[in-house]
């Protein structure tokens, strides 16, 4: 399985409950997740999608770091059942609150 299949598995899934999966760049900023999540409820995440088995860059980690220091729940995915999983604890927690 490569990594676009589990983005678009993410955006359709996100989509199916009723939320958002916008594809993340932000020039200058190289490392950050690739998409950020937004359920109904105001929940939030931000998400680094990877092929199965491969691991964050060092420079992703970092970005990671300091979107979750200002409280903002970031996760790595690397799988469907990861996304499903994802989806699962955004929609049982309340709005604006880390789940992880």
């Amino acid at each position: 399985m490569r990594e676009r299949d589990i983005e678009k598995y993410l955006r359709d899934q996100v989509r199916g409950v009723g939320g958002r999966a916008y594809k993340w760049t932000s020039p200058g900023n190289n490392g950050v997740p690739d998409r950020i999540v937004l359920l109904p409820g105001g929940r939030i995440a931000f998400v680094e999608l990877k092929a199965p088995g491969k691991k964050p860059t060092a420079l992703q980690i970092n970005q990671q770091r300091y979107i979750a220091g200002l409280g903002m729940p970031v996760v790595v995915i690397d799988n469907k059942a990861g996304v499903d999983e994802l989806i699962r604890k955004m929609q049982s927690q309340g709005g604006l609150q880390q789940w992880q």
